[in-house]
């Protein structure tokens, strides 16, 4: 199968709304799903298994609340991008970026 993430997504798209997620579930029960799939990954991640699955099923959740809310992935990954672009900090000794901040919080 093609790996093109735009169509991927798109794919994704389809396939929850053929299912009715998008226009039967709620923000709130994709939100619990989106927990539930990062507990997976976690679990994985200290198993030392591979995570792939456990990253592409929290990409479908999020795809499917970027739908219920009227955006995309994409846009959302942009609104992101564009607030951390500058972002200047450092790495801690646990491996933990540390951002600068404008004050002393």
């Amino acid at each position: 199968m093609e790996k093109d993430i735009d169509l991927l997504i798109s794919l994704c798209g389809s396939w929850s709304h053929d299912r009715k997620i998008i226009n039967n579930s709620t923000k709130l029960a994709q939100f619990v799903k989106l927990v539930s799939e990062v507990g997976e990954l976690a679990d994985n991640i200290a198993k030392g298994r591979d995570i792939k699955d456990d990253i592409g099923d929290c990409m479908v959740v999020l795809n499917n609340l970027a739908l219920m809310s009227n955006t995309t992935l994409s846009e959302c990954l942009y609104v992101a991008y564009v607030d951390i672009r500058d972002r200047k900090g450092y790495m801690n000794e646990a491996g933990i970026f540390i951002k600068e901040t404008a004050s002393n919080d």
